[in-house]
């Protein structure tokens, strides 16, 4: 028997006094309920006679477990409720009205749970806090469409621009919707948890999965509304806007590369002796050279096979390129720093022993429990020295509070962040009430506003018309303070003193060598709750690699999932690491907070961020840690539904995504494509067997689509309850019909660009979305605001800062 660290976290977890009953399956749901179980939270999974149907999606472990689902459940109960039972309805209420949070996934699969009525139970026990998931929520064109992981993801963006120029498109297998809208779930909740220890009565909570999944599109949907262009599909691993940006073969493995700074490919250039590429001024940012793809790769391919990945790694290190070897998944499981912070748990399925993916949001007072037990159909499981359970409000009055309420109103954050990650991290708790005071300086703004320090875009203040930065820094106040300056620091530490929260997600040095390093942080302030975003850890062998998003991905394992058998790894998204780094970031910091509102302890969060993409590819580090196997690569197929792909459609690049998730739908799918003969063959009931025909169904489906228009396919399809998603470009989610019924896209006005629209957070505690209050703030705009009203000083003396140049509200250019 492996020797199992279960019970870290069971008797002084965070979560040890909350009781959390988990109805209805979703991969949504469950992934929620597993991050409460991390931190020590009694989670009653409900399950029918027959078990939660995820426990039959593959992968499958040799002795034929659902490796998705060990990954989504370990350290859960389970209780067995047969809907035909006479006490089925009362003895599920009962559980129910005895917890504190309820998450229910029966919009997505009601495994047949019994009926209950949760607004009779809500108005009997108004401190429940309810969290609803569902595919696209209630209300929209979208509300009553069968779905699959794939089907969102194209509808949401994320399939479209990936893959061979020719197509069709590329994407990753069916673990990350799941995983996204399981974060925002755990945000929505945990938040509630938190304002609930002042006394506020539990919110109804939905989260839809398909806005879940925009986190990652949003970038590029908002970055084509600015500019005005289309973003096409131009290859294999590669993306707009940054080149190189992908993964390349050397001597001995793969390499992920990603030069986005001026600075970045120069080195990039040197370290391969091409001075040619590195002095054209044609090719200074990466836009630039994606007009000249074929050449640039012509003269720089072939060098980088000159050495393995590991020696170009060594050297990348040397010379702050952003570079890092592309693991497969046996490298994974041989990593011995990812096992010993706590990225790969042991895992018991049953007689089999295997390893998965732990918890991501690595805190260092109050740590997650490090692996365990999948329950068996109806097992209990019981933690040694578990606290008797309180409730969370038990010993206040609760307060009735409105829809929409924030309820991390009253809470103060610190932001230290630039860029995608920790901007998302901030701008969530900021939407959720947080007063988020954003710290920059004139010398060294939020790269987000633009890498270009050349006078001529400085001087017309460009800086100031970054889409992407406005939408990740809105709901916050703006500063700039020179920290490098005695009199700067001095009054970012009287900042921090007054601060719940401080995040930062520079390389870890950083605010060490300022002056603001945790040891100096606590000092100042003990309930202050310190969350640094590296991008491997604070005490990584690693640690001083350059990293952006699409990096972690790179070095995340999933590359080696994606794509065709005979190709090379393939990235689903070239910064999808940024976002999933931000909302895991989120979720630590609320898990802090809960801790720090009860006992008034802040806390050090050690996340890195590489090991936040681990869990899209926990599965198949389970599979071939128990068999092992490699996992084999789909391309557009899948390992349970056939048929299953994107289709192409009439019109240029024009696709839909189709899955046959049941025998039903491929029956209903078959009579609407011609072939009523293949609908009423018993032999073909199976998706097994209809894998031995499955180019023959393939050929049926692409010639009924190709005759179609995408979203006239979509809708029959839809029609006949079949899962289909059209595969959209990012820019077309700005004139999605569904998200403009919901109210989605949200017009804010802003100084330099005007009118422009903002995505929601997908979680919403009532029928609207949460109003964004603020546009993000221009460089410095609230100096004087957060100076004189927090910390006092007068007009004279904020003027004698600016003259100082401590603070400002220009950007200072390169060379000045």
């Amino acid at each position: 028997m492996a020797c199992f660290d279960w019970e870290n976290g069971a008797v002084t977890g965070v979560s040890s006094n909350l009781r959390v009953v988990e109805i209805g399956s979703a991969a949504a749901t469950s992934y929620c309920a597993r991050l409460f179980a991390d931190f020590g939270a009694d989670v009653q999974k409900i399950e029918p006679p027959a078990g939660d149907p995820l426990r039959y999606f593959a992968p499958l472990t040799p002795m034929g477990q659902s490796a998705w689902f060990a990954f989504l459940n370990f350290n859960k109960s389970s209780t067995i409720i047969d809907p035909a039972a006479p006490n089925a309805i009362a003895r599920l209420t009962a559980m129910i009205e005895n917890c504190d949070i309820l998450i229910d996934g029966r919009d997505v699969d009601p495994a047949d749970c019994p009926s209950i009525d949760v607004a009779a139970i809500r108005k009997r026990r108004s401190r429940l806090i309810y969290l609803q998931a569902s595919w696209f929520g209630r209300e929209g064109p979208y509300a009553g469409f069968a779905a699959t992981d794939t089907t969102i993801r194209a509808l949401a963006g994320l399939i479209k621009l990936v893959g061979p120029v020719e197509g069709p498109p590329l994407h990753a297998p069916d673990f990350q919707t799941g995983i996204l809208g399981g974060l925002w779930g755990f945000i929505a909740a945990a938040s509630s948890a938190v304002a609930q220890i002042e006394g506020e009565a539990g919110p109804s909570w939905s989260v839809s999965i398909f806005e879940s999944s925009l986190v990652v599109s949003e970038y590029l949907m908002f970055e084509a509304f600015a500019r005005g262009e289309v973003v096409h599909r131009i290859g294999i691993n590669r993306f707009w806007p940054v080149f190189p940006g992908g993964i390349y073969e050397t001597k001995k493995g793969w390499l992920g590369v990603t030069t986005f700074t001026p600075a970045q490919w120069r080195a990039f250039c040197d370290m391969l002796g091409l001075s040619g590429l590195r002095d054209n001024p044609a090719l200074v940012l990466g836009e630039e050279r994606l007009k000249h793809i074929e050449r640039i790769e012509r003269q720089f391919v072939p060098r980088l096979k000159a050495r393995t990945a590991q020696e170009w790694f060594a050297e990348g290190l040397k010379r702050r390129i952003p570079m890092v070897p592309v693991p497969d998944t046996s490298d994974l499981l041989l990593d011995t720093e990812k096992r010993a912070r706590g990225a790969i748990v042991p895992v018991v399925l049953g007689q089999e022993e295997g390893r998965t993916a732990g918890s991501m949001q690595r805190l260092t007072l109050t740590p997650p429990r490090r692996g365990g037990k999948v329950p068996a159909p109806g097992e209990q499981q019981s933690f040694a020295g578990s606290r008797e359970r309180q409730s969370l409000a038990a010993s206040r009055t609760l307060r009735s509070i409105g829809a929409g309420r924030q309820p991390l109103r009253g809470i103060r954050v610190i932001d230290f962040t630039m860029g995608w990650a920790g901007p998302l991290c901030t701008r969530t708790l900021a939407d959720l009430g947080a007063d988020v005071i954003k710290i920059e300086s004139t010398q060294y703004p939020d790269w987000w506003r633009g890498v270009d320090r050349r006078p001529a875009y400085v001087d017309a203040q460009m800086y100031e018309r970054a889409q992407a930065f406005c939408i990740m820094n809105r709901n916050k106040r703006g500063i700039t303070l020179d920290l490098t300056q005695p009199q700067g620091l001095a009054l970012a530490k009287r900042l921090l003193v007054g601060a719940d929260v401080v995040v930062d997600n520079y390389s870890v040095d950083v605010l060490p060598k300022l002056g603001l390093g945790y040891d100096v942080l606590r000092t100042l302030n003990p309930r202050l709750v310190v969350l640094s975003m590296s991008a491997f850890g604070a005490k990584s062998l690693y640690r001083d690699c350059r990293a952006y998003g699409s990096t972690l991905e790179q070095g995340s394992g999933l590359p080696n999932v994606v794509g065709n058998a005979a190709g090379p790894p393939v990235m689903s998204h070239v910064a999808f690491g940024d976002a999933v780094g931000g909302l895991n970031g989120c979720a630590a910091v609320l898990v802090a907070l809960f801790h720090a509102r009860k006992t008034g302890l802040g806390q050090f969060i050690d996340l890195a961020q590489i090991e936040c993409m681990m869990p899209f590819v926990a599965p198949w580090i389970t599979v071939h840690s128990i068999g092992g196997m490699p996992p084999p690569r789909y391309g557009t197929r899948h390992p349970q539904f056939v048929p299953h792909g994107c289709f192409r459609c009439v019109g240029e690049d024009s696709w839909v995504m189709i899955a046959a998730s049941d025998e039903n739908m491929w029956q209903r799918l078959a009579i609407l494509i011609g072939r009523s003969d293949w609908a009423i063959d018993a032999s073909l009931r199976s998706a097994e067997a209809r894998r031995g025909i499955e180019d023959e169904i393939e050929s049926a489906i692409e010639a009924w689509t190709i005759t179609r228009d995408a979203d006239q396919a979509m809708s029959e399809l839809q029609a006949e309850r079949i899962a289909a998603g059209v595969a959209r470009q990012p820019t077309d989610l700005l004139k999605d019909p569904h998200l403009r019924s919901r109210a989605f896209l949200q017009d804010i006005e802003r100084a330099f660009i005007g009118m422009h629209p903002q995505p929601s957070i997908p979680i919403r505690d009532g029928s609207l979305p949460f109003a964004i209050r603020t546009a993000a703030p221009t460089l410095g705009e609230h100096n004087s605001e957060i100076l004189s009203e927090l910390l006092g000083l007068s007009e004279t003396e904020i003027a004698q800062l600016a003259l100082e140049g401590i603070i400002g509200t220009s950007m200072v250019s390169e060379g000045n």
